[in-house]
Protein backbone atom coordinates (compact mmCIF):
# COMPACT_ATOMS: atom_id res chain seq x y z
CA UNK A 1 0.00 0.00 0.00
CA UNK A 2 1.01 3.33 -0.90
CA UNK A 3 2.41 5.95 2.53
CA UNK A 4 1.00 9.32 3.45
CA UNK A 5 4.61 11.10 3.80
CA UNK A 6 4.30 14.67 5.98
CA UNK A 7 7.30 16.09 4.44
CA UNK A 8 7.95 19.20 5.91
CA UNK A 9 10.35 22.16 7.23
CA UNK A 10 9.91 22.74 11.28
CA UNK A 11 11.62 25.10 13.37
CA UNK A 12 12.66 24.17 16.54
CA UNK A 13 9.19 25.50 18.10
CA UNK A 14 7.45 22.87 15.59
CA UNK A 15 6.58 25.97 13.15
CA UNK A 16 5.93 25.34 9.74
CA UNK A 17 5.44 29.50 8.96
CA UNK A 18 5.05 32.47 11.04
CA UNK A 19 1.81 33.88 11.34
CA UNK A 20 1.35 35.46 8.50
CA UNK A 21 2.66 32.05 6.20
CA UNK A 22 5.85 33.82 6.14
CA UNK A 23 8.66 30.88 5.63
CA UNK A 24 11.75 33.31 4.70
CA UNK A 25 13.08 33.25 7.94
CA UNK A 26 14.52 29.42 7.73
CA UNK A 27 18.24 29.82 7.99
CA UNK A 28 19.83 28.20 4.97
CA UNK A 29 23.92 28.92 6.01
CA UNK A 30 26.66 30.31 3.65
CA UNK A 31 26.15 29.79 0.31
CA UNK A 32 28.58 27.04 -0.24
CA UNK A 33 26.56 25.06 3.01
CA UNK A 34 23.35 26.12 1.07
CA UNK A 35 24.41 24.62 -2.02
CA UNK A 36 25.32 21.42 -0.95
CA UNK A 37 22.20 20.81 1.61
CA UNK A 38 20.12 22.10 -1.26
CA UNK A 39 21.32 19.16 -3.64
CA UNK A 40 21.64 16.09 -1.57
CA UNK A 41 17.89 17.00 -0.09
CA UNK A 42 17.21 17.78 -4.20
CA UNK A 43 18.76 14.45 -4.80
CA UNK A 44 16.55 12.35 -2.49
CA UNK A 45 13.33 14.08 -3.35
CA UNK A 46 13.34 15.82 -6.52
CA UNK A 47 9.69 15.76 -6.83
CA UNK A 48 9.29 18.36 -4.12
CA UNK A 49 10.73 20.86 -5.79
CA UNK A 50 8.45 23.15 -7.60
CA UNK A 51 7.92 23.06 -11.08
CA UNK A 52 9.02 26.58 -11.79
CA UNK A 53 12.52 25.69 -10.04
CA UNK A 54 13.33 22.03 -11.52
CA UNK A 55 15.55 23.31 -13.96
CA UNK A 56 17.53 25.48 -12.07
CA UNK A 57 18.21 23.03 -9.51
CA UNK A 58 18.98 20.39 -12.69
CA UNK A 59 16.10 18.41 -12.14
CA UNK A 60 13.20 19.34 -15.30
CA UNK A 61 13.68 15.79 -16.68
CA UNK A 62 14.23 14.28 -12.79
CA UNK A 63 12.33 10.74 -12.63
CA UNK A 64 10.17 10.72 -9.37
CA UNK A 65 12.14 8.99 -7.03
CA UNK A 66 9.39 8.71 -3.70
CA UNK A 67 6.32 10.41 -4.51
CA UNK A 68 3.91 11.20 -7.90
CA UNK A 69 1.06 12.43 -5.99
CA UNK A 70 0.98 16.38 -3.69
CA UNK A 71 -2.18 16.44 -1.15
CA UNK A 72 -1.82 20.38 0.42
CA UNK A 73 -4.27 22.76 2.11
CA UNK A 74 -5.47 26.42 1.01
CA UNK A 75 -2.59 27.85 3.85
CA UNK A 76 0.28 26.09 1.66
CA UNK A 77 -1.68 26.47 -1.94
CA UNK A 78 -2.70 30.41 -1.28
CA UNK A 79 1.43 31.34 -1.76
CA UNK A 80 1.84 29.90 -4.95
CA UNK A 81 -1.83 31.01 -6.30
CA UNK A 82 -1.25 34.58 -4.72
CA UNK A 83 1.92 34.60 -7.27
CA UNK A 84 -0.35 33.73 -10.33
CA UNK A 85 1.15 30.35 -9.98
CA UNK A 86 -2.08 27.57 -10.21
CA UNK A 87 -0.36 24.41 -10.78
CA UNK A 88 3.20 24.65 -8.54
CA UNK A 89 3.23 20.80 -8.72
CA UNK A 90 2.54 20.09 -12.34
CA UNK A 91 4.67 17.37 -12.46
CA UNK A 92 2.94 15.35 -9.92
CA UNK A 93 -0.63 14.49 -9.37
CA UNK A 94 -2.11 17.45 -7.34
CA UNK A 95 -4.85 17.97 -4.99
CA UNK A 96 -5.76 20.84 -2.70
CA UNK A 97 -8.48 20.44 0.58
CA UNK A 98 -10.11 23.18 0.54
CA UNK A 99 -14.54 23.52 0.88
CA UNK A 100 -13.92 27.52 -0.22
CA UNK A 101 -11.54 27.67 -2.93
CA UNK A 102 -12.80 27.76 -6.73
CA UNK A 103 -12.98 23.63 -8.17
CA UNK A 104 -11.74 24.94 -11.65
CA UNK A 105 -8.72 27.37 -10.34
CA UNK A 106 -6.65 25.19 -12.77
CA UNK A 107 -7.16 21.41 -14.88
CA UNK A 108 -4.30 19.83 -13.20
CA UNK A 109 -5.37 21.09 -9.80
CA UNK A 110 -8.28 18.75 -8.18
CA UNK A 111 -9.84 20.68 -5.32
CA UNK A 112 -11.43 18.35 -3.02
CA UNK A 113 -13.88 19.82 -0.71
CA UNK A 114 -14.80 17.04 1.48
CA UNK A 115 -13.19 15.06 3.76
CA UNK A 116 -9.23 14.94 3.35
CA UNK A 117 -9.63 11.57 5.44
CA UNK A 118 -11.43 9.92 2.65
CA UNK A 119 -9.52 11.42 0.01
CA UNK A 120 -5.85 10.09 1.39
CA UNK A 121 -7.42 6.57 2.20
CA UNK A 122 -8.51 6.31 -1.45
CA UNK A 123 -4.58 7.32 -2.65
CA UNK A 124 -3.28 5.18 -0.86
CA UNK A 125 -5.43 2.26 -2.10
CA UNK A 126 -3.85 2.64 -5.96
CA UNK A 127 -2.12 -0.14 -6.99
CA UNK A 128 0.59 -0.15 -9.88
CA UNK A 129 2.51 3.21 -8.64
CA UNK A 130 5.27 2.03 -6.53
CA UNK A 131 5.40 5.79 -5.23
CA UNK A 132 3.88 7.58 -2.65
CA UNK A 133 1.86 10.69 -1.35
CA UNK A 134 3.45 13.79 -0.36
CA UNK A 135 0.87 15.85 2.14
CA UNK A 136 3.36 19.24 2.46
CA UNK A 137 1.17 20.97 4.58
CA UNK A 138 -0.56 22.73 6.41
CA UNK A 139 -0.64 22.22 10.03
CA UNK A 140 -5.09 21.91 10.03
CA UNK A 141 -4.54 19.47 7.37
CA UNK A 142 -1.54 17.18 8.63
CA UNK A 143 -3.82 17.47 12.12
CA UNK A 144 -6.78 16.02 10.52
CA UNK A 145 -4.90 13.74 8.45
CA UNK A 146 -2.31 12.31 11.39
CA UNK A 147 -4.40 9.05 11.49
CA UNK A 148 -3.00 8.16 8.05
CA UNK A 149 0.26 9.92 8.09
CA UNK A 150 2.44 6.41 7.70
CA UNK A 151 5.76 8.59 8.09
CA UNK A 152 7.10 12.32 8.27
CA UNK A 153 10.27 13.62 6.80
CA UNK A 154 10.99 16.12 9.13
CA UNK A 155 13.90 19.04 8.63
CA UNK A 156 14.57 20.35 11.62
CA UNK A 157 15.87 24.39 11.14
CA UNK A 158 17.88 25.83 14.27
CA UNK A 159 15.54 28.96 14.56
CA UNK A 160 12.92 29.58 16.93
CA UNK A 161 9.47 31.33 15.98
CA UNK A 162 7.63 32.30 18.41
CA UNK A 163 4.35 32.18 16.87
CA UNK A 164 3.31 30.97 13.86
CA UNK A 165 1.46 27.92 12.30
CA UNK A 166 2.41 24.68 14.06
CA UNK A 167 3.23 21.57 11.90
CA UNK A 168 0.49 19.96 13.86
CA UNK A 169 -2.92 21.55 14.48
CA UNK A 170 -5.76 19.44 15.65
CA UNK A 171 -7.10 17.58 18.56
CA UNK A 172 -4.47 16.02 21.57
CA UNK A 173 -3.92 12.70 19.77
CA UNK A 174 -0.70 10.95 20.97
CA UNK A 175 0.81 9.22 18.05
CA UNK A 176 4.42 7.74 18.53
CA UNK A 177 6.86 7.21 15.36
CA UNK A 178 10.37 5.67 15.44
CA UNK A 179 13.33 7.46 14.43
CA UNK A 180 14.65 5.31 10.84
CA UNK A 181 17.40 7.81 10.23
CA UNK A 182 18.39 11.13 10.73
CA UNK A 183 21.35 13.14 8.40
CA UNK A 184 22.84 16.38 10.52
CA UNK A 185 24.06 19.33 7.63
CA UNK A 186 26.77 21.89 8.21
CA UNK A 187 24.09 24.94 7.91
CA UNK A 188 22.48 23.49 10.87
CA UNK A 189 19.94 21.87 9.39
CA UNK A 190 18.75 18.23 10.64
CA UNK A 191 16.46 15.66 8.38
CA UNK A 192 15.04 13.29 10.37
CA UNK A 193 12.96 10.74 8.82
CA UNK A 194 10.56 8.73 11.21
CA UNK A 195 7.72 5.54 10.78
CA UNK A 196 5.03 5.50 12.37
CA UNK A 197 4.90 2.48 15.43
Amino acid sequence: MRKLVYYIAVTLDGRIAGPGGEYDFFPAGDEQQSTAYSAWVNTLYPETVPTAYRAAAGLADAPHRYFDTVVMGLGTYRDPLDRGITSPYAHLRQYVVSSTLDTDVDPAVTVVPGDPLALVRELKREEGTGLHVWLCGGGKLAGALLPEIDELVVKHYPVVAGAGIPAFDGAFDPTVFDVAERTAFPNGVTLTRLARR
